[in-house]
């Protein structure tokens, strides 16, 4: 299988990349799979019904949340009637929607898509991200009734996004990490199998603040004050994101490559 994994969308710079590029992009690529992390996508904070139909629309299979998924309010109804959108396993207990699905690929194979929270350095404290997923992946086990398997970890700390990788490690096609905004270098196969990229970065506007225009986070970084909001950069974007192969018996990762594509970042295609 041929699966497309793009990192975290970042306001209206960043649905604009995805509505003009991903329909040429499985195109080109013949992807099998698209998985998008979304949940910067509205105004930097959260996804909304409305904009998670667009980027549906535009050709995501499956759209990942993370810490702020459900700071758009219609997302804690809209999640319940759309099996598309994932919430991470960990989030709460009493979250609405799912953290894991199994979900039918364009070309009849089962994909499974489960997402989870890191625990270091974030802003709150969620349950244990590797408990959270082990009874998922004993119940899918890789090249069983999933054909491929993907896990977004959407973590602060590199360290944990590591250790939850070689936890995965021949367990699922790709576990991919996600929240920074800053793509990582470390596109790999690890030793069972399973392919791994620390961050696959944002689908955002760069010439910013990690996807925010850059005048206030400055200002704060400079004069410890805050004066206005955060808004999201509306330049250009450039797609961040990992592209992997698979094997069709086993579904194991045969080859992992990084996905740079437009705005101001060196580009990059498998």
């Amino acid at each position: 299988m041929k699966i497309l994994f793009l990192g975290d969308v970042m306001g209206r710079a960043g649905r604009r990349a995805i509505t003009e590029n991903l329909p040429r992009l499985r195109q080109e690529w013949r992807l099998d799979f698209v998985v998008v992390n979304s949940e910067n996508a509205t105004s930097g904070m959260g996804l909304s019904g409305s904009h998670a139909k667009t980027l549906l629309d535009a050709g995501a299979d499956c759209l990942t949340l993370g810490d702020h998924a459900f700071d758009q309010k219609d997302m804690l109804q809209f999640i319940q009637h759309e099996p598309r959108i994932l919430r991470p396993l960990n989030f709460s207990k009493a979250a609405p929607g799912k953290g894991a699905r199994l979900f039918t690929a364009q070309n009849g194979r089962k994909v499974l898509v489960a997402q989870v929270l890191g625990q270091v350095f974030m802003k709150r404290p969620f349950d244990d991200p590797f408990s959270a997923l082990e009874p998922v992946l004993k119940t899918h086990p890789l090249g069983g009734q999933a054909s491929a398997a993907l896990v977004d970890i959407h973590c602060e700390a590199t360290s944990e996004k590591m250790a939850l990788g070689h936890f995965c490690d021949g367990r699922v096609s790709l576990a991919v990490g996600t929240h920074t905004h800053v793509p990582t270098a470390d596109a790999m196969v690890l030793p069972g199998g399973t392919g791994y990229l620390t961050d696959a970065g944002m689908c955002g506007d760069y010439h910013s603040v990690i996807g925010m225009e850059k005048t206030e986070p400055l200002r704060r970084f400079i004069t410890g004050m805050p004066k206005d909001r955060f808004t999201p950069a509306t330049g250009t974007a450039t797609l961040s994101g990992v592209y992997v192969e698979t094997d069709d018996r086993t579904g194991k990762a045969t080859r992992i490559a990084m996905v740079r594509d437009g705005g101001i970042l060196q580009p990059a295609a498998p």
